[in-house]
């Protein structure tokens, strides 16, 4: 029998045969990284470059300008990602924990521990797992695999997780079975995405799919 860790190896090739290198985060430096993570929240990667795009022109893309930047002008700022009140206020929570704690130094704030990382992200309030890890892979740089909606269906049409498998549970599926490496979680989670968008979607594409060839299920779930 096929081992957890064969079995996600050979997805990643399969992934990495068809698709190529993808390229992720699309992002300038860490912290228009860490700015993009919360907001692309629930909205698409297009409206959240438009958001940016619009910090950039008015030069405020920078730690301390946002941290003092009233809350309904941040609002303004952003509206294009959506829910703009409400990331504008997450936002605020991330940069009053990034300056009053660690003075805008991301070298300090991604420093220590991973999993101390990890908390510390996790305890500012509208920040969830996805978001935490995504920064730590994506802005810092760290071992941490990054879990979404797709990373579910794919794991759950192939027999790896059950319905009610968590989380941290899938994170650690992945985490357990492969090298710890920055890279290697980088390339597979866009990997991932890339497949959810076009074959593996609520509805199930599955001839044609780089992983047609292992066992799966097209159930709709």
């Amino acid at each position: 029998m096929t081992s957890t860790a064969g079995i996600l190896k050979s997805f990643y090739s399969a992934l990495l045969e068809r698709f190529g290198p993808q390229h992720w985060w699309p992002g300038e430096s860490p912290f228009e990284v860490m700015v993009g993570a919360v907001l692309t929240q629930n909205t698409s990667w297009t409206n959240v470059e438009k958001a940016i795009s619009s910090l950039k022109a008015a030069s405020a893309l920078d730690p301390q300008v946002l941290r003092d930047m009233p809350l309904d002008k941040l609002s303004q700022f952003i509206r294009p990602a959506g829910y703009y009140n409400l990331k504008a206020a997450r936002l605020h929570n991330l940069l009053r924990l990034l300056q009053d704690d660690f003075g805008g130094d991301l070298g300090r704030f991604f420093a220590g521990p991973l999993d101390a990382l990890r908390e510390r992200l996790l305890a500012v309030k509208g920040i969830g797992p996805e978001t935490a890890d995504s920064m730590i892979l994506y802005a810092a740089g760290r071992p941490s695999f990054v879990v979404d909606t797709y990373t579910f269906r794919v794991a759950l049409r192939h027999g790896l997780v059950f319905d009610a498998c968590s989380y941290d549970e899938l994170k650690s599926l992945f985490e357990d079975n492969l090298p710890a490496d920055a890279p290697l979680f980088n390339e597979y989670h866009a990997l991932i995405v890339r497949l959810g968008k076009e074959y593996c979607r609520k509805k199930a594409l599955c001839e044609g799919c780089p992983l047609e060839q292992f066992p799966h299920s097209a159930e709709i779930r």
